[in-house]
């Protein structure tokens, strides 16, 4: 009996200590998985993948699968070249961890609502007569691109919203005057994230505000607007070629074939078809304004909402702290309905047309779509391997003895940042606090300089850049084939970079936007000139 006694004595401490043992184990393995750092973290490689997708995308026209064996390179850096790691990595934080996010699922919402809000204006007839009103008066391809410029300036709210909308709106427009789809797709990203980082109230200053910690960021945004050198030359640039009717690198080929009656120009020509969609019907010039004028108010509401408007916040606040993605979403559905019961009332399309227009409005951005997953999860790779943290040590280092440079370096940074990763408001929250950690309590006015660079960095990255979601949308609105639209935009963008550049040298110097800014204009303007000069040139 007492053999027996001891015998369980001595299994109960034995088995409570295998207990805890396992516990510890199990325990142990999880925090080792949740500290888990790749070999690479932090190092160049970690912008191997986006180097890697942009690279194959530029060469081989091909999006999809360039986009994809970004990815894979992504995943086997950080997984060591593990095979289950790997694939691990690429489906559960790349592809599912990007779809999971509740943001992103906003946009894709938003842009499914849009495309079919697209679909029924077509199918009612409204961008048929739109397009037809404004052929009428519009005499010359000059008036088409000016009034395409113009709307964009005028949908300032966001850069979604302005690619889509501006789209679908002017695409009638500028086929009827032969403007190529290529042209169009750079009008509209050149009036999208330049015009939004100046505008007051969107989306964008509710994000750059967001990232300005311990500040006044929406007194900073205002103050930094001059500064913004890459958008405000950007619509110089746009608007001084369209007048001058010149166009240089292969956007001229692209407008060449387009006079002769080719919108394309290359084999890929995925939406060559879309205006066979449009219809005759009853609709009229009213069955386009209302829906989108609908569309605006509803998702300036949405924004508002979001920020709390209705709930006592003030206005300014509200858009400065509002979630777009939300915001977007609740407005593109009230936009839809009200457009719905807009087409039952005046008896254009019945009610089950209007339901057979949301399918088809679904396939249309599904090519978006798709290219947005693959670029956010992309982004998800670099962000496992820690490209920020290695970003932002090496503009800590530049900080040194060169402060009046630092503008300049930061927008070459924010440049290279951008278009590696194809996202603006990434490199806002990368590089705007080191920013302000660097000059709050020295140089305050060189802090709004470099913040203004950050942004005009951003823009011009993710101008460049064929991951970028912005790129993307506006290829989507044009309906033009993606690595036209950014093969065309490059020679645009790299010049307006390079001046943009050089201003920014001035004003660190100087650190005055009466200065700066006028002598940014003029080097444009000469830039211009030269490039005119050597189109006739050469022809």
């Amino acid at each position: 009996m007492n053999s027996k006694r001891r015998r369980r004595l001595f299994v109960l401490p034995a088995a409570l200590a295998f207990t805890l043992i396992c516990a510890m184990t199990a325990f142990g393995a999880e925090e080792e998985a949740a500290e888990y750092v790749p070999a690479v973290y932090a190092t160049f490689w970690a912008l191997v993948p986006p180097v890697v997708a942009i690279g194959l995308a530029l060469i081989t026209k091909e999006v999809y699968s360039s986009l994809f064996i970004g990815i894979l390179v992504g995943g086997l850096l950080y997984a060591g070249f593990g095979f289950e790691g790997t694939i691990t990595h690429i489906f559960e934080t790349g592809i599912i961890g990007v779809l999971s996010d509740s943001y992103n699922v906003g946009i894709l919402v938003f842009l499914v609502i849009l495309g079919a809000m697209v679909s029924l204006m077509n199918k009612a007839g409204g961008s048929a007569a739109f397009g037809q009103f404004a052929a009428n008066k519009i005499k010359n391809r000059v008036g088409a691109q000016l009034a395409t410029v113009l709307l964009g300036v005028l949908i300032f709210i966001d850069d979604y919203f302005n690619c889509l909308t501006v789209g679908s709106v002017m695409r009638p427009v500028t086929d009827k005057f032969n403007v190529s789809r290529a042209k169009l797709a750079y009008l509209i990203d050149a009036t999208a994230a330049p015009i939004c980082i100046i505008a007051p109230i969107s989306s964008w200053a509710a994000a750059v505000t967001g990232f300005v910690e311990g500040e006044d960021g929406f007194s900073i945004f205002i103050r930094a607007i001059p500064y913004n050198f890459y958008a405000i030359l950007t619509i110089v640039m746009m608007v001084g070629m369209v007048l001058m009717r010149e166009e240089f690198g292969t956007m001229k080929t692209h407008e060449l074939n387009a006079e002769k009656g080719d919108l394309f120009t290359t084999p890929g020509r995925p939406y060559e078809f879309a205006k066979d969609e449009r219809a005759a019907s009853r609709g009229t010039v009213i069955d386009l304004l209302i829906p989108i004028v609908c569309l605006i108010v509803c998702c300036v509401f949405g924004m508002l909402y979001t920020g709390g408007f209705f709930s006592g916040t003030d206005f300014v606040t509200a858009f400065s702290q509002s979630d777009a993605s939300l915001g977007l979403t609740f407005g593109s559905f009230f936009g839809i309905v009200i457009t719905i019961v807009l087409y039952q009332i005046r008896r254009v399309l019945s009610f089950s047309d209007c339901m057979a227009c949301l399918p088809e409005g679904f396939k249309a951005m599904v090519p978006a779509i798709l290219i947005l997953t693959f670029a956010w999860s992309l982004k998800a790779m670099t962000d496992s391997l820690g490209a920020d943290v290695y970003v932002a040590g090496l503009v800590e280092a530049s900080a040194g003895g060169l402060l009046n440079f630092l503008p300049a370096i930061i927008f070459v940074v924010g440049c290279f940042l951008a278009f590696a990763t194809g996202t603006s408001w990434g490199t806002f929250g990368i590089l705007i606090p080191i920013v302000v950690a660097v000059f709050e309590n020295s140089n305050p006015q060189l802090m709004i300089i470099s913040i203004s660079a950050c942004m005009a960095g951003a823009v011009c990255g993710d101008h460049c850049s064929p991951i970028s979601d912005t790129t993307i949308m506006a290829s989507a609105g044009a309906q033009c084939e993606h690595v036209n639209h950014v093969m065309t935009q490059l020679p645009y963008a790299v010049t307006v970079a390079a001046v943009s550049f050089v201003t920014y040298i001035v004003a660190g110097f100087v650190q005055s936007a009466w200065i700066a800014l006028p002598t940014g204009i003029i080097l444009m303007l000469l830039t211009m000139f030269v490039i005119r000069l050597l189109g006739n040139t050469i022809d």
